[in-house]
């Protein structure tokens, strides 16, 4: 059974939404992340600066992928939600207590301790239940009639919290990146110093995960000999990985660091495309078997044409605006102006 083209266009938007997600929440999750491991008021504030304009933005992907999967997909989404109904809940969590967080270490000094406190571990949260929940798919969703089967703590195995480990170690590194790439001076210097140890962290785990997932996946094997150019995907992955952590320490452009890590996650998501395709939920949902009736795809996709270049317009626009380094922050830690 094949799916129509209506099924395969919302397919590839929400593809791409993930991967949007990904990167553009995924930095300032990373510096989330960072933030926890300095008590440098003035460098906190300084991160705090570079993300201040982008992240509720950011954030919006996510809900395009929840919208998505729940008015095309239905199948996936209620086996997703089955199976991640704890991971999801953390999620949710997470991204309130991070966005409160965020808001109020700036208006409480007393409380600053407990907002700072919330604002890693909340990013750090919502990081790994994310790699965490790749991994659980990477590993398989047991479903009998459309249903999920498992238990609520199904998702929660060895593989899987190594993925999770991996995410939280390359969402740091995707917002060291961007804090180079921002930033000047003190914090800039800060930033270059971890790049290196992050990446290697991060090729650590993805080679722990590889070898993994081939011994628990048979589908990912096979689909990897049926397709060989699948494997230029995570060659180019290794790749990006390894002359960042090698070339680093020339410091010649501020732009590197952050476009090889974004060159990293597209490669793993397209190596992931490789492995599974043409399956939503590993290895019992193709996308032929989930996709909604095409009256309610034929209705979604008018929506979509109005919705969906309005938010990536917003997107564009907020990031030209607020393009090149943060000099004297946005007003967000009692700086005015750029």
């Amino acid at each position: 059974m094949e799916p129509s083209a209506l099924a395969l266009f919302w397919a590839g938007v929400i593809a791409c939404a993930i991967l949007l997600y990904v990167v553009l929440d995924g930095f300032d999750l990373g510096i989330g992340v960072l933030f926890g491991t300095t008590r440098d008021e003035a460098l906190r504030v300084r991160m705090m600066d570079t993300i201040a304009p982008f992240w509720d933005g950011n954030e919006t992907w996510l809900v395009v992928i929840g919208a998505g999967l729940f008015a095309a997909f239905p199948d996936v989404y209620a086996v997703f939600l089955g199976a991640f109904y704890l991971p999801v809940l953390l999620l949710l969590l997470g991204l309130i207590f991070r966005g409160v967080a965020f808001e109020f270490r700036f208006r409480s000094e007393q409380m600053r301790w407990v907002w700072d406190r919330g604002f890693f571990l909340g990013s750090t949260v919502v990081a790994f239940v994310q790699g965490a929940a790749v991994g659980a798919m990477m590993r398989g969703i047991p479903v009998a009639d459309g249903q999920y089967t498992g238990g609520p703590f199904g998702w929660l195995h060895p593989f899987a919290i190594l993925t999770g480990i991996g995410l939280v170690l390359g969402y740091a590194l995707l917002g060291a990146g961007w804090l180079v790439l921002k930033s000047d001076g003190e914090l800039r210097d800060w930033a270059y110093a971890r790049i290196r140890w992050l990446a290697a962290g991060v090729l650590a785990v993805l080679f722990v995960a590889f070898a993994v997932t081939f011994d628990y996946s048979v589908l990912a094997r096979s689909n990897l000999h049926a397709r060989p150019w699948g494997l230029a995907f995570p060659a180019i992955g290794v790749l990006a990985l390894a002359g960042l952590a090698v070339g680093v320490h020339r410091k010649r452009h501020d732009a590197v660091p952050f476009a090889m890590t974004v060159l990293f996650f597209v490669a793993a998501f397209l190596s992931l495309g490789a492995m599974f395709w043409p399956y939503m939920i590993p290895y019992s949902i193709t996308v032929a078997d989930a996709e909604a009736p095409d009256a309610s795809l034929r209705f979604l996709f008018y929506g979509g044409v109005v919705v969906l270049p309005v938010i990536a317009a917003y997107t564009i626009g907020v990031y030209w605006v607020f393009r090149g380094k943060v000099r004297k922050g946005y007003g967000r830690g009692g700086s005015e102006g750029i």
